[in-house]
């Protein structure tokens, strides 16, 4: 990210602009309605802002009945304001109010969007192949390799194909180093982000180039290479029309993974045996007691030279994410930036809960960018999800990067990597729109959640 003094003045002065449209957006309908009107107005609004933000913290932390009472509750208390601004004869003040907050977020994303974001990773020729060795796994993504036919298809082109059919366990590291032991040129996966570093680490080991097929249930990986999710048999395309792109690989404790490595809050989550069969309702079962600080190991960070003491969750990824995600599910625009992305959050309490969840704080947050991102604990081994599975590992986990290490071969005609949205920071827009950078938080604050 540039500093404030690299940035273009246009850039703040749209940020300005998001400020003075929410200025107004207020202000409108205090005007129309006089001082007696107004003073009952903003008490109303504000009655509304801390309902819903204590509505969404309760819905987090809190089960059952009363979980879905908080979320009713923060859905109907911004719309009983508008309810009540409009039986105040305010109407069309509620309309102009809801254009200007519009107009707002218009100038805010312009403010926001980083420059060079939507850059095409260089692409280099194809190379040629004789034997190309693909693993399929016919019951990831619900079934994709046998709806698309990936299979025939693939050995209609010439390929080898493999699938994981079981009855058990497949050894996917034994099968692919057997096939390069065969004299296999090319390696490639139709199947989940899991396998595809699994397989992906053998081809960077033996400089081989390596074919993605989006044949699993969200392929981050193939969605940031500008690969086609819907169609995974495109991606076959590039066995006879493609280019090779050169991109980073994470490696955690000496695995590879492509997407993202998480620690704490998620890693938990992904540890429990029903996140596979219903990944919201696991995750909503689990977190209250997580932000509550009920369960897992202390954790410590070491990223980029400053230490997080206690964070809740730590989140390493292959390349830095865009728009300011921070939980791993947004998009990276290049994977060959030659860094790991790294992010820790830390709550010390509801207030810094609440306003990292609506980004209007960076007090407990930590984003960095480092080749090497070390994770230590007070326990010998954690949790870790490592491109969405589970794994445990001995501490302290060590995740460094391999710059363009793996050679990945796409079709030419390719949906493409389109430019990343950006998230509405509003600590980033304050920094933008005034020129000066809000005081970082200090490293090792504790990170004990709830009040």
């Amino acid at each position: 990210m540039p500093s404030l003094e690299e940035v273009p003045e246009t850039r703040r002065w749209w940020a300005r602009g998001a400020y003075a449209a929410v200025v107004l957006a207020v202000a409108v309908p205090l005007v129309a309605a006089g001082f007696a009107g107004t003073v009952a107005l903003v008490v109303t609004g504000l009655g509304a802002v801390l309902v819903s933000v204590a509505a969404i913290y309760w819905f987090l932390i809190s089960r059952g009945f009363l979980r879905w009472c908080a979320l009713a509750l923060a859905v109907l208390a911004p719309l009983v304001v508008v309810i009540l601004y409009i039986q105040a004869s305010l109407f069309r003040e509620v309309i102009i109010s809801l254009a200007l907050v519009f107009v707002a977020l218009v100038c805010a994303r312009a403010a926001l969007r980083e420059p060079g974001e939507g850059k095409a990773m260089k692409e280099h020729p194809a190379p040629t192949w004789e034997h190309a060795f693909l693993v399929m796994n016919p019951r990831s993504g619900g079934g994709k390799v046998v709806k698309f036919d990936l299979q025939r298809k693939a050995e209609e082109l010439g390929a080898e194909v493999a699938l994981l059919e079981g009855p058990g366990p497949v050894d996917v590291d034994a099968l692919a180093r057997q096939a390069v032991e065969r004299g296999a040129d090319l390696l490639g996966v139709a199947g989940g982000d899991g396998t595809q570093a699994l397989v992906a680490g053998i081809a960077a080991e033996h400089n081989l180039p390596f074919l993605v097929i989006s044949a699993g249930t969200r392929n981050h990986f193939a969605l940031d290479l500008g690969l086609d999710r819907e169609d995974p048999s495109g991606c076959l395309e590039a066995l006879k029309d493609g280019v090779e792109l050169h991109v980073d690989l994470g490696k955690i404790n000496g695995r590879t993974f492509v997407n993202n490595s998480s620690f704490g809050v998620y890693a938990e989550v992904v540890q429990s045996p029903a996140y596979r069969d219903d990944k919201a309702g696991t995750v909503l079962q689990m977190l209250p007691d997580l932000i509550k600080g009920a369960k897992g190991a202390r954790l410590r960070a070491e990223v980029g030279g400053v230490t997080v003491d206690g964070p809740q969750a730590v989140l390493v990824s292959n390349g830095p994410y865009g728009s300011n995600d921070l939980a791993g599910l947004g998009r990276r625009t290049r994977l060959d930036r030659g860094v790991l992305g790294a992010v820790a959050l830390s709550a010390a309490s509801t207030r810094e809960a609440v306003g990292l969840l609506r980004r209007a704080t960076k007090h407990g947050l930590i984003q960095r960018t480092a080749p090497e991102v070390v994770v230590g604990a007070d326990v010998p081994e954690i949790p870790v999800g490592v491109d969405g599975e589970a794994l445990l590992m001995t501490t302290p986990v060590r995740c460094t990067i391999e710059p363009r290490a793996l050679r990945v071969l796409v079709p030419r005609n390719r949906p493409g990597v389109p430019p990343a949205q950006p998230s509405l920071d509003l600590v980033r827009l304050r920094e933008l729109a005034w020129g000066r950078h809000l005081n970082a938080p200090a490293p090792s604050a504790p990170a004990s959640a709830g009040e």
